[in-house]
């Protein structure tokens, strides 16, 4: 046992499961549209032409693309603000509590155990304006909530079962960066007659800097992909497209209307637009990050 510890080849061996895993699931199906986006095929796959960047060039000359990216930019950017801002509050609110802390905790953190598809469907459920209890509550102090005509309802119910799936994940994250805060700083500041408001902007907050820029990079991620499921669940992109996001359309074009092209441009393209993001966030917004 202690040779083949010593082995060199035991690390490779150990990680082989997971490596395979993500070459098979990941790279290789990265690979193939990254390929296929420079190709014009036929519905079925059984014959094409290489169209060189004509797919990129034809994907970025729709206004449709262009208005999806703007609706996709807000859409991403509501939720991931909106998650973690409310991750933050309750994270701040559950450190304080002594009594059933752990049933506070634990509540909070079971909706992220939810599918997205399943979060989209509790919350269509809330929000149907035939079945609904909310819009009910909402017709009785004059607001006519339908979210199957009104883009503006549509968009603000994907955002908010969007962020009520990740705020669990934000939460833990936050919980932890408040609890590994040394007490003894804001037992000082409160000596010094800082207010707890004060405390917070000026001590916790900035200490918890290094948990928010890495889940302000998790958040963009989530809701750039794997808000699919929420929005296919709640809206299906309607209506007119008002809640239709880049991944959402890769969907519509790919599987929808069979332009595989189109559509593997469209995945190459959102990848880049989320490296890039990435990158920003990495150059401009970690300058801001205290460790």
């Amino acid at each position: 046992m202690a040779h083949f510890n010593r082995h060199p080849f035991t690390p490779w061996i150990l990680l082989a499961p997971q490596l395979i895993i993500v070459g098979v699931f990941f790279f290789w199906p990265a690979l193939q549209a990254i390929e296929q986006a420079f190709y014009i095929e036929d519905a079925f796959g059984l014959s094409r032409e290489f169209a060189g960047l004509a797919n990129f060039l034809a994907v970025l000359g729709e206004a449709e693309y262009l208005e999806t990216l703007w609706t996709t930019v807000y859409f991403s950017f509501a939720v991931a603000f909106g998650a973690m801002a409310l991750a933050l509050g309750l994270a701040v609110l559950a450190d304080r509590v002594l009594r059933g802390a752990s049933t506070y905790k634990t509540f909070l953190i079971w909706p992220y155990a939810v599918a997205p598809a399943v979060a989209g469907i509790l919350w269509l459920f809330l929000f149907d304006p035939t079945l609904g209890i909310l819009p009910e509550l909402l017709s009785a102090i004059g607001i006519d909530w339908n979210h199957n005509l009104n883009g503006n309802q549509a968009m603000l119910l994907v955002v908010l079962a969007s962020i009520w799936k990740q705020m669990s994940y934000n939460f833990v994250f936050f919980l932890a960066g408040l609890q590994a805060i040394p007490k003894s700083l804001l037992e000082a500041a409160a000596m010094d007659r800082a207010g707890p408001w004060r405390r917070f902007w000026t001590i916790t907050f900035p200490l918890l800097s290094p948990t928010s820029f890495f889940l302000l990079v998790m958040n963009v991620v989530y809701a750039f992909f794997e808000t699919f499921g929420t929005i296919d669940a709640t809206t299906s992109g309607g209506p007119g497209g008002s809640t239709r996001t880049l991944v959402y359309k890769v969907y519509e074009d790919g599987f929808v209307g069979q332009d595989l092209g189109s559509s593997a441009a469209q995945s190459v393209l959102l990848m880049v637009i989320v490296g890039v993001l990435t990158l920003i966030q990495f150059k401009y917004v970690e300058k801001k990050v205290q460790y």
